[in-house]
């Protein structure tokens, strides 16, 4: 099936455990690999991809192997994604599954397929159309390192202040999101 004439899902990609809640609403082929979609989210969100990532889709594990080392996906029993396309798995509106970004941080995403639309052949796809918040930075330390990286950056007597604002800098908002940003890493997907 092509592309352009493939549904549309409108999925929702909500970071969990982060409060208040940090989401992208995006619209993508049906036809999307699981390889892409993985390129989708970490353009949607704002990660920049350094790090192992998995898909936990109906109780089984996919992700991509590493050039340099194809067996680690057999020893972390996980299922290659290679060739794996999303409508092969999406069995309608409301299916969930979840994105683990850095098993270090672990960086977890639900992905709902909010709605199934009508292909637009006028429409270019990836496409985020909403979202909230700053995505967290990359190496914080999960949900728990971003709570106290924020307690940190609003007081500047805080101990670690100075330490945060000299790596981030000094104008992280939390509450920023900027869908030209966001849309313009889509299109180089």
């Amino acid at each position: 099936m092509s592309k352009a004439y493939a549904p549309v899902y409108q999925i929702k990609i909500t970071l969990k455990r982060s409060k208040p809640p940090i989401w992208r609403r995006v619209l993508i082929s049906s036809d999307t690999t699981l390889d892409e979609l993985h390129r989708i989210i970490q353009a949607a969100m704002g990660w920049y991809g350094g790090h192992l990532h998995a898909f936990n889709i109906n109780g089984r594990e996919y992700s991509t192997p590493r050039p340099y080392d194809h067996n680690h996906l057999a020893e972390l029993g996980m299922q290659n994604t290679a060739g794996k396309r999303l409508l092969s798995f999406v069995s309608g509106e409301g299916f969930k599954f979840t994105y683990e970004y850095d098993f270090g941080d672990d960086w977890q995403h639900q992905i709902l397929i909010e709605k199934i639309l009508l292909p637009d052949p006028k429409q270019t796809l990836p496409v985020c159309i909403k979202g909230k918040r700053a995505c967290p930075p990359e190496d914080i330390g999960g949900v728990w390192g971003y709570e106290e990286f924020l307690e940190a950056i609003k007081d500047p007597d805080h101990e670690e202040y100075e330490m945060y604002t000299e790596w981030i800098g000094d104008d992280f908002d939390p509450e920023a999101f900027d869908l030209d940003t966001v849309n313009s890493r889509l299109k180089g997907i």
